[in-house]
């Protein structure tokens, strides 16, 4: 059994439902909305993910012995709480935008509706997976869109919290890399792993040319050889002399890189290796990458930059109540008026404005009420729960299958401007409409 996510929460939380218990407004019909007010600075667009790490994470959602014993131990919350958290499983209804979908400022990203004790105790757990995920797969992105096709490995496990490494690789695939050096991401999620040997190998042998030598005898000529240990000119040399022509890859991971992968290109084509592939690492970002376009260059292996989201390690999204009923059993819209933090209320729907060349011109947002749309237009929000029960498709393996198809579907749509480094505000602006 999978440990219960239910404590990945804020205390606040539980305190919040021990109120509405006390007060009869518990079981009150709400619906919650997760959206961001704006993209972090100079992005264009945002890229959602952690959906489908969600719907797994909410079938844990449960307070068990263990869980329950704690809160009582810290008198977190009184008898009666416990007790209703005791019984405690969802069973309301989320809708929402697929993962893999773009996203603009004010995309009702995901929509909870249940009484107002299930949805609140979620929000902690909903937006710490959603805005994780979301920031690493948005710099995902940006890093695809300049890559030129070349493929980009993930391999920045050991710069981020262990599990926080898996949502990263998963957020990594989902946007477009090809691979992962995360052996637990491959196993839980079918990511495709890829990994040969560091600059430790190297130092662990007498010789340079031993430590290649032994690399090769295991893993093949097709295998990539770390040549930066000490003199790059030798190392490619030797790392040809041990292969041979086959040989698969070299990798770089220091130095000027530009200048380095056409000193080398230039070197294995005069030793013959035509065919074997040059890999650069070294703390890439969005822009080191897009510097190293008119390099010879084959392949990125992106860390650190990937998941820290690359300058923005959040989403900056926000979970708020947006309708709720009175005490009349009416539904009353409700929204948050602060200077600089406030929301729209109702319940939203929302789709993409589309021209007749298939390419988004807008992200419309309806308040209570779907706005009139064209044939070509697409809707954004589909069904993830239902009454408790999770629609399939979503998790494992299949849901980063269908967030991929979806991603590419959505990046296709988007102006071409969304594919450059310049900042600026979205590419496409978020209308809302309320048609009352």
């Amino acid at each position: 059994m999978a440990p219960a996510t239910s404590l990945l929460t804020d205390h606040y939380e539980l305190t919040m439902v021990e109120a509405a218990l006390a007060a009869g407004t518990a079981s009150r019909r709400s619906v919650f909305e997760v959206f961001a007010r704006r993209l972090p600075e100079g992005r264009r667009y945002g890229l959602l993910a952690g959906t489908g790490r969600v719907l797994e994470g909410l079938a844990d959602f449960r307070f068990g012995t263990a869980e329950l014993d704690f809160l009582a131990d810290r008198k977190v919350v009184n008898e009666r709480t416990l007790n209703w958290l005791a019984d405690f499983s969802f069973k309301g209804t989320i809708t929402g935008y697929a993962e893999g979908e773009i996203y603009f400022p004010g995309s009702p990203l995901l929509q909870v509706e249940s009484t107002f004790a299930e949805a609140c105790i979620l929000e902690t757990y909903l937006l710490s997976v959603l805005n994780f995920d979301t920031a690493v797969a948005s710099a995902a992105s940006r890093m695809i869109a300049v890559a030129d096709d070349r493929p980009c490995i993930e391999m920045g496990s050991r710069r981020t919290h262990e599990h926080s490494a898996v949502a990263a690789a998963r957020a990594a695939i989902i946007a477009g890399f090809g691979a992962t050096s995360n052996l637990e991401a491959g196993r839980s999620y079918g990511l495709p792993t890829t990994g040969t040997a560091a600059h430790s190998f190297t130092l662990l042998h007498d010789s340079e040319r031993e430590a290649f030598q032994a690399q090769v005898a295991t893993l093949g000529q097709g295998t990539t050889l770390l040549v930066d240990t000490y003199d790059v000119e030798q190392g490619v040399r030797t790392a040809v002399e041990v292969a041979g022509p086959e040989l698969g890859g070299v990798r770089l991971d220091s130095g000027d890189l530009v200048e380095q992968a056409r000193w080398v290109r230039s070197l294995l084509d005069e030793l013959g290796n035509t065919n074997t592939r040059i890999v650069v690492t070294s703390d890439l970002d969005e822009y080191a990458i897009a510097s190293l376009r008119s390099a010879p260059v084959d392949a990125y292996g992106v860390g650190t930059q990937l998941v820290t989201g690359s300058g923005h390690p959040t989403a900056g999204m926000v979970y708020k109540l947006v309708s709720r009923e009175g005490n009349d059993g009416q539904w009353k819209d409700v929204a948050k008026a602060a200077i600089g933090k406030a929301s729209v209320g109702g319940r939203k729907s929302a789709y993409r404005r589309l021209n007749e060349r298939g390419r988004a011109t807008a992200e419309v947002v309806g308040i209570d009420e779907t706005p009139e749309r064209t044939e070509r237009d697409r809707d954004l929000i589909v069904p993830l729960v239902v009454d408790g029960e999770l629609q399939p498709g979503f998790t494992g393996a299949d849901g980063v299958k269908r967030a991929i198809e979806r991603r590419k579907a959505s990046i296709e749509e988007l102006p071409g401007a969304a594919r450059q480094m310049l900042r600026g505000e979205p590419v496409i602006p978020t209308v809302f409409v309320d048609e009352h």
